[in-house]
């Protein structure tokens, strides 16, 4: 049963009470399968997961032993500030991870949790690895500031099994270290090109503007709301012309994509440059469409749907341990196969949840 896994994955999580001393009332897997629960059905803080406990006390005793009911409000916040948020993102991302398949394309990028930062420590910055096509989070590493990304993703991606999937990361992460990285793990790369490499970027512009017309084009149009969004992908694999090519480990091509927005009768153009591993020119379109997921598909709705930036719990390693709890949340929302939830959205999923125990436990078991 799914849920009997969830609790084996919870065993690798270390409680931090001095269990030794027998004072400890609640066993660590109840309370954060209850504030796993609690994200899920509408919750937020502490005082929520106490409340959402003792009203659903009797169905949660189905599954959880809970020896002295349902703790309050203050024992989740001492156990949510002071739990190990990487042994819990280990845990929980593994949990969720079993579904992800070869050539998926994992997006690596950062959020900074603003509502966290506190007089003893600024707000959090966390790097997350995101699979865009199950949309689930597979890991991630917490940096003091966004500009400490350039060493955080290569130790990210270390921690990762990333073999035969297609890693693509924004212009911060075009760096040759990051680069080694992904294809020493036997990985593709799709890796946004800006001025942080002068000399590549000057190049590659200047070889599109010359011979634009002569290299493949895929093309895609959609229309939305009065939006007309039209994309031009091309890929060139011939890097014959290009001094470069020998110091970016499996470089094997570099792309341009063009997209012309019209709305209202005003049109404007955006053209960016990429470096990839990829020789194929759909495989390289869908890593780059499938890239912004992270951005609309997890940041985004953090900030909207879970409203993380106006979270009170700012103390020690709460905050860390509250994203993480959201972003399975969100994850178990976006998979659930329930037909009468597919329509619905994120919101209505999570209020749904929270007043019908069998609408949640059809999101917590992905049916």
């Amino acid at each position: 049963m799914e849920i009997e896994r969830l609790k084996t994955a919870l065993e690798k999580v270390e409680d931090p009470r001095r269990t030794d001393r027998g004072h400890v009332l609640h066993k660590l897997e109840d309370i954060l399968i209850i504030g796993l629960c609690t994200l899920v059905c509408n919750g937020s803080d502490f005082s929520d997961m106490e409340d959402f406990g003792r009203e659903r006390e009797e169905w949660l005793r189905n599954f959880l032993e809970l020896p002295n009911g349902i703790p309050d409000s203050d024992t989740f916040r001492r156990i949510f500030e002071r739990l190990n948020p990487k042994m819990l993102a280990e845990s929980l991302y593994d949990w969720l991870a079993n579904n992800r398949k070869e050539g998926s394309v994992i997006a690596v990028d950062g959020k900074t949790i603003c509502g966290s930062g506190n007089h003893n420590h600024k707000a959090y910055h966390v790097v997350s690895a995101f699979v865009a096509e199950n949309q689930v989070t597979l890991g991630e590493i917490v940096t003091e500031e966004k500009s400490n990304e350039i060493t955080a993703v290569p130790e990210l991606l270390e921690l990762l099994e990333i073999k035969n999937n297609i890693v693509t990361a924004d212009a911060m992460s075009c760096q040759k270290e990051i680069v080694r990285t992904i294809t020493s793990k036997k990985a593709d790369y799709v890796i946004a090109l800006k001025r942080n490499q002068p000399g590549l970027l000057e190049n590659v512009v200047l070889y599109f503007d010359s011979f634009r017309e002569e290299i493949p084009l895929f093309s895609t149009d959609e229309k939305d709301h009065g939006r007309i969004e039209k994309r031009e992908y091309r890929l060139l694999t011939d890097l014959s012309w290009l001094p470069e090519q020998k110091d970016w480990s499996g470089l094997k091509s570099v792309g341009e994509v063009r997209t012309t927005v019209t709305r209202n009768r005003e049109t404007s153009t955006d053209t960016r440059y990429f470096i990839s591993s990829l020789t194929e020119l759909p495989r390289f379109a869908h890593a780059v469409r499938c890239h912004w997921s992270i951005e609309n598909q997890l940041h985004w709705c953090l900030d909207v749907i879970f409203d993380e930036d106006s979270s009170r719990a700012r103390k020690d390693m709460s905050p860390l341990n509250l994203n993480v709890l959201r972003k399975v949340a969100l994850s178990l929302c976006k998979n659930c196969q329930n037909p009468n939830l597919r329509k619905s959205s994120l919101q209505k999923r999570r209020f749904r949840a929270s007043l019908n125990p069998d609408t949640f436990l059809s999101i917590l078991l992905g049916t």
